[in-house]
């Protein structure tokens, strides 16, 4: 199995476990809106993959500005999810 299948079944769990935090309610707003916008990361990741190779001839990991482009997407969606646990910990202290 190549890692761009991998990839793309991975998603499928993915959004199960989006549906399920979704669902359930116990999740802080601002961390599943983090969670969410991991996707927006996997949305943006695949086309500059693919402009990558079609117009560099290379892996989106070697060509710098348009992989660090796509990962800004992940940083911030790292950040939301940290704020939002973060707020409800201190929800929780008060």
């Amino acid at each position: 199995m190549s890692k761009d299948n991998l990839f793309a079944i991975s998603l499928f769990p993915y959004l199960g476990f989006l549906w399920f935090l979704t669902r359930s309610g116990q999740m802080p707003r601002l961390a599943l809106i983090g969670f969410y916008g991991t996707l927006v990361f996997v949305a943006v990741t695949i086309p500059a993959g693919i402009y990558a190779k079609v117009a560099y001839g290379e892996s989106l990991a070697n060509i710098d500005v348009l992989h660090g482009s796509a990962e800004i997407f992940l940083t911030l969606s790292n950040i939301l999810i940290v704020l939002g646990f973060r707020q409800a910990v201190r929800a929780i202290e008060k």
